[in-house]
């Protein structure tokens, strides 16, 4: 069984050393290692040129003129040539039995479409600790349940994964692209939810092992989408996508009881009316426009598949 390594990068060159130092330590050596990179990004192609000639990888480069993770990723599953595509971000460190657990876990089990694993966050000086049972589920509701970097307990079947860890038999995505349709200019937020239930629903088996771990650095995001403060653009976005994919995934009965389920109650990521009325009482001006911004994402990915 060969596996390839795909891990997209845009102006994150000291986060792509550490990824790339990670890979070349792991027990079982990845038989490929792609990385996708802009034309223009001069100092991720100066890092290249060094563990390039440093000749310690079996690595390769793959250029996309395209911006943001949706582009980059299509463009890694094209170069690819591995039975199994695992695919890690620039800011992740997978942990030394990384590759060695995802091909016994894909040995093991022919019915195993996608597999994903813990991602340890690192913030602020220390690694959010916390532990949930509950893992990468989506509710009869809609409501998505992530969790992926708190996972614990065993192997077990899920119905999403999270983008910055998660592996890929090559015939389950032989067909499978992410989506184009997608909106943002960088992270795209969703684009993994919509990937990995797309693998669902063509048959396969999606499971989380939080043993397949990596350590996760959460980096700057060179567009509206920053981790630190999302602007109303990225929130509206990421409610299109969010919409998008549940109305293209789920059946229409679950698709309209997860409709009216965000309109009127929703999340604190996705506020419903609910939250839209607490907030003019509580006169909470940014959780009103943060309101107003979603329905607007909702509506036009509603209009988009009508």
């Amino acid at each position: 069984m060969k596996i390839t390594v795909l891990v997209p990068t845009f102006r994150r060159p000291d986060d792509l050393t550490r990824c790339l130092a990670a890979l070349e330590r792991q027990r079982r050596a990845p038989d490929e290692v792609v990385v996708i990179a802009r034309p223009d990004d001069a100092a991720t192609h100066a890092c290249l040129r060094a563990h390039l000639a440093a000749r310690r990888l079996p690595l390769v480069v793959a250029l996309v003129d395209v911006p943001g993770q949706v582009a980059a990723l299509n463009r890694g599953l094209d170069a690819a040539r591995g039975d199994v595509i695992a695919i890690t971000d620039d800011d992740a460190a997978p942990h030394a039995d990384w590759v060695q657990r995802i091909e016994a876990h894909f040995a093991a089990d022919p019915h195993l479409g996608a597999l994903g694993g813990r991602d340890w966050v690192h913030e602020k000086g220390g690694v959010l600790s916390g532990s949930q049972p509950l893992v990468g589920k989506l509710t009869p509701s809609g409501r998505i349940i992530g969790n992926h970097h708190l996972g614990v307990g065993g192997a077990r079947e899920v119905d999403v994964l999270k983008g910055a860890n998660m592996s890929y038999r090559r015939a389950a995505v032989r067909t499978i692209r992410f989506d184009t349709r997608l909106r943002g200019a960088g992270a795209q937020v969703h684009n993994d939810m919509a990937f990995s239930m797309s693998v669902k629903k063509a048959g396969w088996k999606l499971v989380y092992d939080p043993r397949v771990a990596v350590d996760h650095f959460p980096a700057e995001r060179h567009d509206d989408d920053r981790r630190d403060a999302q602007t109303m653009t990225a929130i509206r976005n990421a409610a299109y996508n969010l919409h998008l994919i549940l109305r293209a995934q789920l059946p229409p009965l679950r698709r309209e009881t997860a409709w009216w389920w965000y309109t009127l109650v929703g999340t604190r990521v996705y506020p419903g009316a609910v939250h839209a009325v607490l907030a003019l009482l509580a006169r909470r001006q940014t959780q009103w426009l943060r309101w107003k911004a979603v329905r607007t994402g909702a509506r036009e990915a509603r209009r988009a598949l009508l």
